[in-house]
């Protein structure tokens, strides 16, 4: 099924990637959107992770120099079924994480610095636990194509002026008016496309990555915690490079201080209300036991107790130390 949908919103956005080439070159430029568009389709499923990755500077880690955080996922992965996904770091005050790959044999999840120091043990784990649930439900395919092709989408309607202004006549029926409709249409339209995806996809998300990591709170906390740090912090990466935002389990770019008319997730508040829900479900079944029983805050401190931060939990250096 999810395959058959990445087919589908694969053939909409190359209709709409054409739509906006009529728009601005008539045929001539609904033919080149085309084949840019197949190139983009190919290009983007063997590829789109590493574009990802490298727009947000992630580094590959491992046992050997972040044993607790890469333990966590390797752990979680194991709970879920799931083969051990690649783990980056991102070198990123702003609390934010997210999953990519086109598919659960090549899989990465990408969690930055600030939300290593930011959250609690319990909290890493549900938060990567979230993502582990999108790889599992393949969504990392369609939501990383999608953002690479809603990025291409703006960026054409943005240049519609430079490339329409002089082909308005023969070839293009609608002219001037249809190189405006490009400039404004697009860029709205590819993040409708956007939000239509995210938002249905992260309930999803993180109602498995509750059961991933056993307890729905500790996904609930994370995301208000992300939240509040994402409206505080500029993750300036995200600022430049916005169709990558969906990828995220909340808006990076809420750092700027403005609302965002075409969110591309859905409310914090109705998340949290959703998982608080999954809780009182949860206390009324024995709750599956969590991939990694992460030490409580209420519990004595021991220098052999390990953390995602290394056995000195309060010191909070890091595992890219």
């Amino acid at each position: 099924m999810n395959v058959m949908r990445t087919g589908m919103l694969l053939a909409f956005m190359t209709a709409l990637f054409m739509g906006v080439g009529f728009l601005i070159g008539g045929t001539g430029g609904m033919m080149i959107a085309l084949v840019i568009a197949a190139g983009m389709n190919l290009f983007s499923y063997w590829n789109s992770d590493k574009m990802v990755l490298n727009m947000h500077h992630a580094v590959e880690i491992d046992e050997s120099n972040a044993p607790e955080y890469f333990g966590i996922v390797r752990d979680l992965a194991a709970n879920a079924g799931l083969p051990m996904p690649k783990v980056y770091l991102i070198q990123n005050d702003q609390p934010n994480a997210f999953a990519t790959g086109r598919n659960p044999q090549n899989a990465a999840v990408a969690a930055s610095t600030g939300l290593l120091q930011r959250l609690t043990p319990q909290e890493v784990a549900a938060v990567m636990a979230h993502e582990l649930a999108h790889i599992e439900h393949r969504d990392t395919l369609t939501m990383t194509i999608t953002a690479t092709l809603a990025g291409a989408i703006s960026m054409l309607g943005n240049f519609a002026m430079f490339f329409g202004g002089g082909n308005r006549e023969n070839n293009n029926p609608l002219g001037f008016i249809g190189v405006l409709v490009a400039m404004i249409v697009a860029p709205f339209a590819a993040m409708i496309v956007q939000m239509a995806i995210s938002r249905t996809r992260e309930y999803a998300a993180d109602r498995r990555g509750a059961q991933i990591c056993g307890n729905p709170l500790w996904l609930a906390s994370a995301l208000n915690k992300i939240a509040r740090g994402a409206k505080q912090i500029v993750n300036e990466d995200a600022e430049r490079n916005p169709a990558s935002a969906p990828l995220f389990i909340i808006n990076p770019l809420s750092g700027q201080g403005a609302d965002n008319l075409f969110s591309t997730h859905p409310s914090t508040e109705n998340r949290i209300a959703a998982l608080e829900a999954m809780a009182q479900e949860f206390s009324q079944a024995p709750a599956p036991k969590p991939a990694r029983q992460a030490p409580s805050e209420d519990d004595e401190p021991r220098d052999d107790r390990p953390t995602p931060w290394g056995r000195d939990g309060a010191s909070r250096k890091g595992p890219w130390a």
